[in-house]
């Protein structure tokens, strides 16, 4: 799982990005074309103090909630799901698990443009990251999966990962390892016959969904001011302003919604995105927004892990969803914002 329309700076409708187009004509003609983008620290939506009203926050964000499972009552499910998601024995060649292309140890990325299946193959897409993942909309760039549980599955038969043949295939290779009797048995108990392909994805779904990542957001969200520092409110500032809020908001920013990519400017990928699901003609080049969580540390940057740099992702974005040239200023702002976005501990 992993990232691109990812920094997508979009604005959800075209004519709101391109009236910011000719806004910016106006102030390259005036002279101020610096000002805006590379210099206003200490200008923004309520000059110089770095402030966004509650209820402007409240709009867009939402903070990460405790906890979307119960550990306790599900603990012998999660238990299971974790060995599961570590198993290189779900593969063909018994070397590549989910871990090999969402680590744990590294944001639940591979940091791979993409990621190497069972004969050394590259998949078409970019991995994103597993971590937050249960919050979003659905799964995979085109949303083909409805959940966490239900993706867990695909990788699995897919030729190109980890080319398990068929299901039956993955439940007898399962049922010849005596550990996993007993942590089936334990995880589903009301079932005679628990060993089954689809208590895999139940299972690995289940621990997807505590891999939640609290960021200093989070504490800013739930009240407190010094959680950010004056260039990560700037940023944040900046990024309500300019229209990415837009898009990347809610609990994960991002996560709940489809985009086309190069919504002003037309943006040059062979990858079709959502038409390849739905045959819609208006879902060429659509994907899954992405969460802008742990962003910093999620690189390379799109669908197809084409851009490798975070700050090549910010100027790319503003010019192919809002037609904006931006400079280093706004760049790093936004970079500091999005570095508030980093599990706390692990920035």
């Amino acid at each position: 799982m992993k990232v691109f329309l990812f920094l997508a700076l979009i604005l959800s409708s075209y004519s709101y990005a391109q009236s910011n187009h000719d806004h910016q004509d106006k102030t390259q003609k005036d002279g101020h074309h610096n000002q805006m983008h590379d210099g206003d620290h200490h200008g923004g939506m309520h000059g110089g103090h770095h402030k966004i009203d509650k209820t402007t926050l409240k709009q867009f964000f939402e903070p990460l909630p405790a906890a979307i499972i119960d550990k306790e009552k599900n603990a012998a499910l999660i238990k299971l799901g974790k060995k599961l998601y570590l198993e290189p024995r779900l593969s063909i060649n018994d070397q590549i698990s989910c871990n090999s292309c969402h680590r744990l140890d590294n944001f639940g990325v591979d940091s791979q443009a993409t990621s190497l299946g069972h004969e050394g193959k590259r998949g078409g897409r970019n991995s994103p990251t597993s971590m937050n993942a249960a919050l979003h909309i659905a799964q995979f760039w085109d949303g083909r999966a409805k959940d966490v549980e239900e993706q867990a599955l695909g990788p699995i038969l897919n030729p190109i990962e980890m080319g398990m043949p068929n299901e039956d295939a993955v439940v007898n290779q399962l049922k010849k390892i005596e550990e996993y009797k007993a942590l089936f048995a334990e995880a589903f108990k009301n079932e005679k016959d628990p060993i089954q392909y689809k208590n895999v994805g139940k299972a690995i779904g289940a621990f997807e969904r505590t891999l939640l990542t609290p960021s200093r957001f989070d504490d800013f969200l739930n009240g407190d001011e010094t959680a950010l520092n004056d260039s990560e409110k700037r940023g944040l500032q900046k990024f309500v302003h300019m229209g990415c809020a837009t898009c990347h908001n809610g609990v994960a920013l991002g996560g709940n919604s489809y985009k086309k990519i190069g919504l002003v400017k037309p943006y040059e990928t062979k990858d079709m995105g959502r038409f390849e699901i739905t045959g819609l003609e208006i879902d060429k080049k659509v994907f899954k927004v992405p969460s802008l969580r742990n962003i910093t540390k999620t690189a390379p940057y799109f669908h197809d892990g084409s851009v490798a740099t975070l700050d090549e992702a910010i100027e790319e974005m503003a010019e192919h969803q809002l037609g904006r040239e931006v400079g280093s200023g706004f760049i790093s702002d936004i970079k500091a914002f999005l570095g508030s976005l980093t599990s706390k501990g692990k920035e």
